[in-house]
Order: structure tokens, then C-alpha cells, then sequence
């Protein structure tokens, strides 16, 4: 499966700000940010002039590809089923990105990342509704249960990731039982919720021009 291997921390300072991509480092004085607080590269440090409508369109879909992990073709085609689907187009597609199973395991607190989460998946670590489920990409629905297997409770990274968990914010569409490794999608997620500031509607801008 295709995925983007480079340094995540260079996602961060070309977005400028923080997209959480790599765990508790992202919480403390090591994150790339903190230290290094301008864009990636030799023209880095350069002011540019005012961005054009183009180019904040541009980052902002950037942007929410990074925060999810997810690469071009399959961005498109969530944002495909978004506009079939009725209601709002920006706010079905964070929907759906919110509902993928990797980011359900991430924000129950069982990973300390997206990626994590989406190799806890991969490796089989993962259950939903009591059965083995390993495509992070599968979409949850309201009800089911989320849980780690019982051979797994005791992995480094997910004890880890729990220890730490206090750090992030809780968000009202996820309950997570951490003693028993497992939770819920409580409500359908919405983007007011969302710990990082999103403009849904230059997506939606940028696509419609295609």
C-alpha cells in the first residue's frame, strides 16, 4: 500500500502549525515547530508575497491529506462520496475521514498517532464488534465497538499512548473504556469538534474547479 514516507515534522512547519503527527513528540520541546518555526527547505525562511485564493486552497487540502494520512487518489475519492451524499460536501468529508477505523483507534487513545493506529490495524491488533478487522480505512458506524485484542493489551506502544493520553483533547463523539482497551463512535463527528482549525469550504472550492 502506498503511503508517504518522509519526515513528517516537515508537513508541520510547511502547514505552520502543529498537525500531531508523530505522538508526544508533538507535546513537548523536541517538535520540530517549536525549534524550527518556518517553512521546510532553503526558502524557508524567505516572506513571501500574499498568497493567491489557488494557493490557500491548495494547502488547506494539504493539509487535512497530512493530518489523515491519506494520499491524493484516495482523497479524491472520499470527496466523491462526500458530494453524492446529501448535506453539506466539506462537513460529509470530515465525516467520513473521522470515521475511518485508524482514526477511530487513534482518537479512542489506543495509538499515539494515525500511522501507529493504522499499523495496530494492519497487524491485527484490532477488533470491531469482536472480530479481527485489519483495513484502517473501514468506516465505522454509530454503536460499534472498538477494541484491542486481548493478546495485545499490554504492547509498549499502546500503553504508552495511554499513559499520555491525558494530553490530548477529549472529543464528545468517541467514548474510550482504557482499562479495557476498548470504546465507542458515539455521534457523528463534527467539525467544530475538532481539535485542529479546518476551512472545509477551500476544499470544496479547489475540487469544484476541476
Amino acid at each position: 500500500m502506498a503511503r508517504y514516507t518522509e519526515a513528517k515534522c516537515k508537513l508541520c512547519r510547511r502547514e505552520g502549525m502543529k498537525l500531531f503527527l508523530k505522538g508526544e513528540r508533538c507535546y513537548g520541546s523536541n517538535c520540530a515547530i517549536e525549534r524550527r518555526p518556518y517553512g521546510p527547505g532553503m526558502h524557508g525562511r524567505r516572506r513571501g508575497r500574499k498568497p493567491s485564493d489557488y494557493k490557500l486552497q491548495l494547502r488547506e487540502k494539504q493539509k487535512v491529506r497530512s493530518v489523515y494520512g491519506v494520499l491524493e487518489r484516495q482523497f479524491r475519492l472520499y470527496f466523491a462520496e462526500a458530494s453524492r451524499q446529501k448535506g453539506a460536501t466539506g462537513e460529509n468529508l470530515f465525516n467520513l475521514l473521522e470515521k475511518r477505523l485508524d482514526n477511530v483507534v487513534y482518537r479512542l487513545g489506543f495509538a499515539p498517532s494515525r500511522s501507529a493506529a493504522r499499523q495496530l490495524v494492519r497487524h491485527k491488533h484490532v477488533k470491531v464488534e469482536g472480530e479481527i478487522c485489519d483495513i484502517p480505512s473501514r468506516q465505522m458506524r454509530i454503536g460499534q465497538t472498538i477494541s484491542i485484542r486481548d493478546k495485545s493489551h499490554n504492547i509498549p506502544l499502546i500503553l504508552e499512548s495511554l499513559r499520555t493520553n491525558a494530553k490530548r483533547e477529549r472529543l464528545p463523539f468517541v467514548e474510550a473504556d482504557e482499562k479495557n482497551r476498548e470504546g465507542r463512535l458515539l455521534a457523528e463527528p463534527q467539525l467544530v469538534d475538532l481539535p485542529i482549525p479546518i476551512q472545509e469550504n477551500l476544499i470544496v472550492e479547489l475540487y469544484s474547479k476541476v
